[in-house]
């Protein structure tokens, strides 16, 4: 006797028709194949149907798929696997609260958390003024972390952004690369620019570095200075040594915000416990302000393959 089959219908009225499907229908496919439910679009209503486990899994997704494309935020199938693995979220059950949503009005873009975890990310950025977000390559901790400089330099709660990272990566040494300094540290900067590329008007972007609303420099430039009212964030910050990292949280002046972003299976420094970032995370966790969150290859936003490289490294280091 075959299973019953179960038939629910969703109202899509109010959602982009094309994000929500997906090029050649990509996103409505890839929720089939996650919750072996059949799905098909019809006007305004997505109808679901399958056995009952499939069909409740699917309205579960489908309802976070209608509610982005409401949003007319951008969403792939890679997005749509993302939400099958996550499950339902808790809460408001939409992910688009302030803390986990930035808007950003001169490229017209809005930023929001794609997984659970960049949400409780995110929300830790709006509710401590240091924050440490350990986690692999791919999961957003910079890029994050820059959205929430960015939305605040806009909205005048810091005066300026600046930038940091340790120019020890890759064990290259500065003296041998060519040109001067700035030709020299340019490259391990180069992610910074990027993400506030993203973010920003290149012309605003620009101006800003001239005016040094905006710095974006090697974290050995930080020394002996004071930031106020900032917004401070340290990227690549395994490779910072514990001197280095004592000295960048030392900078903290008043009205300033500090993210710290690194990732433990990258540290380039001869000794791991070289790493200021494995101390930090040894000593400071349980003051108040300071918060640490640890996000994991289910948060990965790159090309879904960069999830299962992830893994598959991390099973092979504790072979």
């Amino acid at each position: 006797m075959s299973e019953e089959t179960t038939i629910q219908r969703l109202s899509t009225e109010g959602a982009d028709m094309l994000t929500l499907a997906g090029v050649n229908d990509e996103n409505l496919v890839e929720l089939a194949k996650q919750t072996g439910a059949k799905i098909a679009l019809r006007g305004e209503t997505l109808a679901i149907s399958g056995n009952a486990e499939s069909v409740a899994r699917a309205i579960t997704i489908a309802q976070r798929m209608i509610d982005t494309a409401k949003q007319q935020m951008p969403m792939t199938a890679d997005d749509v696997l993302r939400m099958s693995i996550e499950g339902p979220r808790e809460g408001n059950g939409n992910g688009h609260d302030s803390e986990t949503r930035i808007v950003l009005p001169g490229v017209r873009k809005i930023i929001q958390a794609k997984t659970a975890g960049q949400a409780e990310y995110m929300k830790l950025m709006a509710e401590n003024d240091i924050v440490v977000g350990i986690g692999p390559a791919g999961t957003g901790k910079t890029y994050l972390a820059v959205a929430a400089a960015v939305d605040a330099l806009a909205r005048k709660r810091v005066r300026r952004i600046v930038l940091a990272r340790p120019a020890v990566e890759a064990g290259e040494n500065l003296g041998f690369l060519p040109g001067d300094m700035q030709a020299k540290v340019d490259p391990y900067l180069r992610p910074l620019y990027d993400a506030l590329e993203d973010m920003m008007p290149q012309e605003r972007v620009q101006k800003a570095l001239e005016t040094r609303t905006i710095e974006i420099a090697p974290l050995a430039y930080m020394r002996g200075r004071t930031l106020a009212d900032a917004f401070v964030i340290l990227d690549e910050a395994q490779n910072a040594t514990t001197a280095q990292m004592k000295m960048f949280l030392t900078r903290l002046g008043v009205n300033s915000k500090a993210v710290i972003t690194g990732d433990k299976t990258q540290i380039d420094l001869p000794s791991r416990e070289d790493s200021g970032l494995v101390q930090i995370e040894r000593i400071l966790p349980g003051i108040e302000g300071i918060g640490f969150y640890y996000l994991t290859d289910a948060d990965v936003v790159r090309h879904r393959l960069v999830r299962e490289i992830i893994k598959a490294y991390a099973a092979d280091s504790g072979a």
